[in-house]
């Protein structure tokens, strides 16, 4: 029985360094991008749901990008704070600010989805690129960066979105890690040809896209996912690019307390559920590896059985995750988190493990 363990947990070491070298490799390696401007028309498109407090930061951070021709459409999806009174300010003080106004429609399945669809038929430009209400770029060339990926073929370009740093605070490490992981997961599947996934707080697509899917409609009954699920149906390996200069990024406040982060996850996790086949799959064996790499290794160590051969498999694993973790924390400056790979990954598994029993007996929460 230690044998076929042994031979079982080989086979979790070589998926394991499959993924980290052959995967995700393509991003950890690639290199640098540069920023060639483009003058394309751009309608950036922010929807916002009482979010009077950053709102009122971050728009004029919008509205001061140095590019030569883009709008701002600014949702109010039926905010019972004064999110619409500010954005009346700013459509009166920004001359190439929109606004559009959602009213309660309770019969509409995705809330949010209908009010992104307002937003976008309500766009003049032919590019639309994604952010929420609490982001903000990192610079003023964040449009010019991420518009910079656009060409005649790749139609729709995936950012990074990441997570201000607190300081002392280990939940901000594991979030900040977490968010890393999964960027640099939807980096390389992207680079190698098969994109599945891209978040709302950093993306952009051309106009035809959207409707040539016919929107949100294939996923209308799921409340979130007018991010990841759009993209895991609209993109393929011909239209997609992915975007990860510095000045393209974008940040937002991470939760600051772990039971609001959880139920965060909860939501994404149950939203994941929806992809295709292929990219299901490929995400089951990837987290179920890094479970068997963990508990393979208690039993046969705990009969001493092969120690070294197990001992030396495990550094070897370590080694090269860490090598890649490395290079694209670095790309993403999110250099910090690479010292701390050993332990928040312990804590992810033992938290996807938490949250596939949660979310087994009860739905999650959705979205605002």
């Amino acid at each position: 029985m230690l044998i076929l363990i042994l031979y079982f947990f080989i086979a979790v070491i070589a998926i394991q360094l499959g993924y980290y070298l052959g995967v995700f490799g393509k991003f950890a390696f690639a290199k640098a991008q540069k920023i060639t401007p483009k003058r394309i028309p751009i309608s950036v498109i922010v929807c916002a749901k009482n979010e009077e407090e950053n709102v009122v930061k971050f728009i004029p951070l919008l509205a001061e990008q140095d590019y030569p021709d883009f709008e701002i459409v600014l949702i109010d999806d039926a905010s019972s704070d004064t999110t619409l009174e500010i954005f009346e300010g700013f459509e009166k003080q920004y001359p190439n600010i929109r606004l559009v106004k959602v009213k309660n429609n309770e019969a509409f399945w995705g809330k949010k989805k209908y009010a992104l669809t307002l937003g976008i038929k309500a766009a003049k430009k032919e590019y639309l690129l994604f952010t929420d209400a609490d982001c903000y770029p990192t610079s003023k060339e964040w449009i010019t960066a991420m518009s910079s990926q656009f060409t005649m073929q790749k139609t729709i370009v995936l950012g990074y979105g990441g997570y201000e740093k607190i300081a002392n605070s280990f939940l901000n490490k594991l979030i900040r890690f977490e968010t890393l992981l999964t960027a640099i997961q939807y980096f390389s599947w992207a680079k190698i040809g098969h994109p599945y996934m891209g978040v709302g707080r950093n993306m952009a697509y051309k106009k035809e896209v959207f409707f040539n899917v016919n929107g949100f409609i294939n996923h209308i009954q799921v409340r979130s996912g007018d991010d990841d699920l759009f993209i895991n149906e609209a993109s393929e390996s011909k239209n997609t690019a992915v975007s990860f200069t510095p000045e393209s990024f974008t940040y937002s406040k991470p939760k600051t307390k772990y039971k609001d982060w959880i139920t965060q996850k909860r939501r994404h996790v149950a939203t994941a559920s929806h992809y295709k086949t292929f990219d299901k799959i490929q995400l089951v064996t990837f987290y179920c590896s890094q479970l068997l790499f963990l508990l393979l290794p208690i039993i046969l160590l705990s009969f001493q059985f092969q120690w070294i051969l197990v001992l030396s498999l495990i550094a070897t694993r370590y080694l090269f995750v860490w090598i890649v973790i490395g290079f694209s924390a670095a790309k993403l400056k999110e250099n910090d988190l690479k010292y701390w790979f050993p332990i928040v990954e312990l804590i992810l598994i033992y938290m996807q493990i938490n949250i596939f029993i949660k979310n087994t007996f009860s739905k999650p929460v959705n979205w605002k």
